[in-house]
């Protein structure tokens, strides 16, 4: 008999380590330094699962899954994705065990991916306090410009967090800089069968992380220019796809409302998360 519970609990154990959890976060943030009490509000997934974890927004999985049915149909209709534009177009991959991460965003029509480690030098403060229905305390650090406080529970024993933030002895309950532009607020969790990620087309390009944030500056200064240069870097008017065709490159009036587009966008994006 305990050969048999012993055999059982071994199969319980492992069927829950199988698993993952989605936690919810309210993302809010002040994208524009121009107008502060504008605030996006936006929900972002992190799942894990002990060893690896992924966190993007809400909206850009609609969106790309979206999109993906677009290309499939070749029906494209952008009215149904105007209201899923995100603040936070990035993907961050965690490798809890080795401490490192994978961050992956689009630059034009191209998406990279960087690795570094998770930023975990967190000073723990004494303060307590009790966030929902969960005992956390206050840490601090600085990265990527900002001070960031943090306020993590050892109730729940996930050394994860928000955006590329981890390492400390729990969960992550709550996020945010020292000026207020940027905070993530857990709202919720659940069990799902397994990490998932959204929709994603063509390679990941891997890069150093200076090299992409030289990109994503020189594309900023002039999309434009760094878009022709691309295009001319792939060949011309036709670039390849994912399915191994080729598409047609935008006719001049797609470009210029893709110009635009781009132009209003980085111009409302004056407030990284990370100051370049």
């Amino acid at each position: 008999m305990k050969y048999i519970l012993g055999i059982i609990g071994v199969i319980i154990s492992q069927f829950a380590f199988s698993q993952a959890t989605r936690f919810v976060y309210q993302a809010s943030m002040t994208p524009d330094s121009t107008k502060v009490t504008e605030k996006k509000i936006e929900k972002v997934y992190l799942h894990v699962d002990g060893q690896k974890s992924v966190f993007y927004s809400e909206n850009k999985a609609k969106r790309d899954s979206i999109m993906a049915r677009m290309r499939q149909t070749k029906n494209f209709d952008r009215s149904q994705i105007q209201d899923l534009r995100s603040i936070i177009d990035y993907i961050v991959e965690k490798d809890l065990a080795k401490q490192s991460l994978n961050f992956k965003q689009r630059i034009a029509r191209d998406q990279y991916v960087y690795e570094e480690q998770i930023p975990n030098a967190w000073k723990i403060l004494p303060e307590t306090v009790k966030i929902g229905n969960y005992h956390t305390q206050k840490a601090e650090q600085d990265y990527g410009g900002r001070t960031w406080y943090a306020w993590f529970t050892t109730d729940v024993p996930l050394q994860d967090g928000p955006y590329k933030f981890g390492g400390l002895p729990g969960l992550i309950v709550k996020l945010e800089d020292s000026k207020g532009d940027y905070s993530f607020d857990l709202m919720e969790s659940k069990k799902i069968a397994g990490i998932q990620s959204p929709e994603s087309r063509g390679q990941d390009i891997s890069i150093k992380k200076d090299k992409f944030l030289a990109l994503q500056k020189k594309f900023q200064q002039d999309p434009s220019s760094f878009m022709n240069a691309n295009s001319n870097r792939m060949g011309g008017g036709q670039r390849g796809n994912a399915g191994g065709g080729q598409q047609q490159a935008p006719n001049p009036q797609q470009m210029q409302d893709m110009q635009k587009r781009m132009l209003d966008d980085i111009r409302s994006r004056n407030n990284p998360i990370e100051k370049l």
